[in-house]
Parts: C-alpha cells; structure tokens; sequence
C-alpha cells in the first residue's frame, strides 16, 4: 500500500513562501488591530477587512504548504492576489502599521506567486 502522506519535503521557494504567509498574516492583524484603535476607524474600514481577509488567506496557504495539500499551488495563487489587493490598499495610508503590513503583503504575493508557478 502506497504512503498516504504527502510530499511536504521542503525547498527553498517553499520554506521562503511559507515564511512570507505566516509574517503577512501577523503583520495584517496588527494592522487591523490598529486601525480598529485610531481616533475615527470609519475611514479604515475597508484597510481593516481586507487586512482580515489577506491574514485568513495567508495562514490558509501556509497551513496547505505545511502539509503539502492537493490544492496548495491555487491557494497560493489566490494568496498572492489577495496580497496585492492588501498591500494596494495598506499602501495608501500614511500611519507605520499600514506602511508595514504593505511591505509585508508585497514580500507575501511575490513569494506566493514564485510558488504557484
């Protein structure tokens, strides 16, 4: 009988993706949680979903490369964009945690898309 587990045997493109997902994924529920602290957070709102959506993505993908699941390159895909559209938006606000979880969302998508393909 064949071994059921998969191949989670690591590389370097894999290892840096994985990295990449779990630091995007800290850096945009700082985020969020600072935007939530600002004096009005209305304006945030959309910084705030989109840095909560990205976190559940990239913990997702990171989750999926662990354990080397059958769905792992589109999740990674998917990761990558969800990336640009937080670190588009993060990018856009002048305070520290968007401007870092911005840099954390590029490294991320650069670093899902190198896996996807």
């Amino acid at each position: 009988m064949p071994n059921a587990m998969p191949n989670t045997t690591s590389n370097p493109i894999h290892d840096a993706c994985l990295n990449a997902c779990n630091e995007c994924a800290a850096a945009c529920l700082q985020c969020a949680t600072a935007c939530l602290q600002e004096a009005n957070p209305q304006p945030m709102a959309h910084c705030i979903a989109l840095d909560l959506e990205c976190a559940d993505l990239c913990r997702l993908a990171a989750a999926s490369m662990a354990r080397g699941g059958e769905h792992m390159l589109a999740i990674c895909a998917l990761c990558a964009d969800a990336c640009r559209g937080c670190a588009a938006e993060c990018g856009k606000h002048d305070m520290a945690h968007c401007q870092r979880c911005a840099e954390a969302c590029k490294r991320c998508a650069d670093a899902c898309a190198a896996m996807a393909h």
